[in-house]
């Protein structure tokens, strides 16, 4: 139709063009990090900057439920769109990594709903979900940490860190970290809870990236602001 700015693709057709993209040894690669598709992650931005927002077909490709299919919805979706409670609901059918860092950071940082999503996810019997609740408290730590109890927060990290699931130690970890490089007041604390937790401490760092470590990821950014 004349004006109509992008074709109407089926989700039919995107299936197939993701299945086509499928790449045996990127998918080797993912499934080391939990996720369980092997389609190249410049190449599905690049499906998505040809389809652009598709509201319809984002919601259709998320139903599938399959990993490439979510990614791809995440990329064409209008964040505003979801209700709070559809919202609720994709994160706790987000089980692969990528798909939950992509859900929080490119749609739900992004709804409305946010700040209430954040609230009600904290402290929910599921870590994967409360990991998005410390994520997202992680960004208000760094961007708007007004209303924010930041000494209530280290007790928490303090009591719970050393011994959460992985994702939510990751989180929390985050947070950790955060709190010590944005905040000079609580920096000797949070130095402090990450030197004697040892969190990460291990953790294996590329050549030229900064360890996960709190005390070592704190003193570096710290070091590099200057």
């Amino acid at each position: 139709m004349a004006g109509t700015p992008v074709l109407e693709a089926s989700v039919a057709e995107v299936m197939a063009e993701l299945a086509a993209l499928e790449d045996p040894r990127a998918r080797e690669v993912n499934e080391r990090h939990g996720d369980d598709h092997g389609v190249n992650l410049s190449k599905l931005r690049a499906v998505a900057k040809r389809l652009k927002t598709q509201q319809d077909l984002a919601q259709e490709l998320w139903d599938t439920g399959d990993t490439a299919a979510r990614l791809l919805s995440l990329l064409i979706c209008r964040p505003k769109a979801f209700a709070k409670t559809e919202l609720d609901g994709m994160l706790r059918q987000a089980h692969t990594p990528k798909v939950n860092d992509w859900l929080v950071n490119y749609v739900i940082k992004k709804s409305p709903y946010c700040e209430e999503l954040r609230v009600s996810w904290f402290s929910d019997p599921d870590p994967v979900v409360a990991a998005a609740g410390w994520a997202l408290t992680s960004e208000r730590v760094v961007k708007k940490p007004e209303g924010l109890d930041l000494d209530q927060l280290l007790d928490l990290i303090e009591a719970g860190m050393k011994d959460a699931p992985d994702r939510l130690q990751w989180a929390m970890n985050n947070c950790l970290a955060q709190i010590g490089i944005e905040h000079p007041g609580h920096r000797a604390r949070a130095l402090s809870i990450g030197e004697r937790l040892e969190v990460l401490k291990d953790y294996p760092t590329p050549p030229n990236c900064t360890s996960p470590f709190a005390p070592i990821w704190i003193n570096e950014m710290v070091r590099r602001k200057g």
